[in-house]
């Protein structure tokens, strides 16, 4: 999630958890600590794909982050002027305004290294966008009643079950649309290939659902206003022949491990060669992939690693009025958006007879 909200998380548990004791203090702190795990972006690994996939690594750690906590708890213990406040109170305190940072990130798309350094893929349960005023909103009117009246508890912990809430409504639309999402699949035959389901930017109302099958990557909408008006599935190619080359690559093989089967492959002229880029498909809309990576260059029959790989912008035709149109079809089920609008030709496989 975005900086102004993790801030605003760690603000309200730090007054849930000791708001009645230090009043303000207990925001402020918190507010400190729950942007403390996103240090990480001022790191730079000299190489592109190692950027993208080391982001929310060892400092979004849940074993590194309690461990920190409860050092800062007994240093807390040891040295504070609040004797009165048990060990086990500012534990709860440092571990929870630390934890629940990772916690909601991994509520989100990118994928988050929870148990670093346990040799396991990002974990990712995507059931908000990066941004999402309504989820920032409660906590930000708590912590402003907080700063305003002194009082640290009631207003954090207002916000925090306000935003709670929202996330359990967000698990529960999300159901809803796996749910509509089945007879679909099936229809297609896919029903076992590997699927993400999301949030469009901004909202939980509109989901979009991406399927991957072979070279067959799947693209859908589904709105909880919907009704009984059926999704369209788009069809489009993943450039699977290429994935082979890729996977060989040691940076290729790292940014399957972050990104699973949702890589989509292309070679690409630049600089008078011809390069091999894997693009993220999770992260943006199709038309807006904001991370494409170039990790080799072909030298006669064989390609050569890119060192170090570099962030390249993707080839599309995406403009910003597809924003407008995406913000429509949220309460519209009529106002038809086809993915395939905003995607170069040579990528589409098939559309439906609606788009």
């Amino acid at each position: 999630m975005d900086t102004l909200t993790q801030a605003a998380l760690g603000a309200a548990v730090g007054g849930a958890v000791l708001g009645r004791r230090l009043g303000r203090k207990a925001v402020l702190i918190g507010a400190a600590l729950g942007t403390l795990p996103d240090f990480d972006v001022f790191l730079d690994y000299g190489d592109a794909v190692l950027n993208v996939t080391e982001h929310r690594g060892f400092t979004h750690s849940l074993f590194v982050l309690t461990g920190f906590g409860t050092l800062l708890a007994l240093l807390a213990r040891r040295f504070a002027p609040a004797r009165d406040i048990t060990l086990g109170r500012w534990w709860a305190f440092f571990v929870l305004c630390l934890v629940t940072h990772p916690l909601l990130d991994a509520l989100t798309t990118y994928g988050t290294q929870l148990w670093w350094p346990l040799d396991m893929r990002p974990s990712a349960w995507p059931v908000v966008f990066i941004i999402d005023p309504l989820y920032t909103l409660p906590l930000l009117v708590g912590i402003g009643f907080a700063m305003a009246t002194g009082n640290g508890f009631r207003g954090p912990a207002w916000g925090l079950s306000l935003s709670c809430a929202y996330l359990a409504f967000a698990m529960l639309a999300k159901g809803v649309v796996e749910h509509r999402l089945e007879p679909l699949l099936a229809e297609y035959g896919i029903e076992d290939a590997p699927r993400l389901v999301q949030p469009t930017p901004f909202n939980t109302l509109l989901w979009r659902a991406t399927i991957i099958d072979g070279d067959d990557h799947y693209e859908t909408l589904v709105g909880l206003f919907d009704g009984t008006e059926p999704p369209l599935l788009e069809v489009f190619h993943r450039g699977a022949e290429l994935e082979a080359d890729a996977l060989a690559l040691e940076k290729g093989a790292r940014l399957d491990w972050f990104a699973g089967p949702y890589l989509r492959y292309e070679v690409r002229r630049r600089d008078g060669r011809e390069t091999l880029v894997a693009t993220d498909v999770r992260l943006g809309f199709p038309g807006f992939y904001a991370f494409s990576y170039a990790l080799a260059t072909r030298e006669g029959e064989a390609w050569q690693p890119l060192e170090p790989t570099e962030m390249v912008t993707p080839d599309t035709r995406a403009d910003r009025d597809a924003l407008g149109q995406l913000a429509a079809r949220v309460f519209s089920p009529e106002a038809r958006l086809c993915t395939s609008d905003f995607v170069t030709d040579r990528w589409v496989a098939d559309v439906p007879e609606a788009c």
